[in-house]
């Protein structure tokens, strides 16, 4: 999906992103950093509450976003989508960055990547999809 990175946005990672991505590889999980993500140190360590309530990498993003000034966020996750979304931060998430990567002519189907996404793991609710694909005019039994 590298054409996620042709987007108008800037993509920065926390390095404790990085490292989880980096602890997936030794398990065998075909998984990168890709080359349009920038990899920054935080500037302060990620709070109590944060890292009590969140995984380590979903806690970085959201300190992140804060000590950069940065209003939007992707992450997937649920628990960390809720508490992006209550700090006040807008998320997005795969899907929505490839709605984004649609609109803009970058793809012509989002479906194959929806269900690619699904082969490799990646679970996102059916309702979730079904309404994601039916909203960007993709039939719901096409990924």
């Amino acid at each position: 999906m590298d054409f996620v990175g042709r987007l108008p946005l800037e993509f920065l990672a926390p390095k404790e992103v990085a490292d989880e991505i980096a602890a997936g590889q030794r398990l065998g999980y075909r998984v990168a950093v890709p080359k349009w993500v920038s990899v920054v140190a935080l500037e302060q360590p990620v709070g109590a509450l944060g890292q009590s309530t969140l995984d380590a990498g979903e806690a970085a993003v959201i300190e992140l976003a804060f000590q950069r000034r940065i209003s939007l966020v992707a992450i997937d996750e649920a628990r960390g989508r809720r508490a992006a979304s209550a700090a006040g931060l807008t998320v997005t998430g795969s899907l929505g960055l490839l709605g984004q990567a649609k609109a803009r002519g970058f793809v012509a189907a989002v479906a194959p990547y929806v269900a690619a996404m699904r082969a490799s793991g990646v679970y996102l609710d059916d309702t979730l999809v079904r309404r994601f694909l039916a909203g960007l005019g993709e039939a719901a039994g096409a990924e």
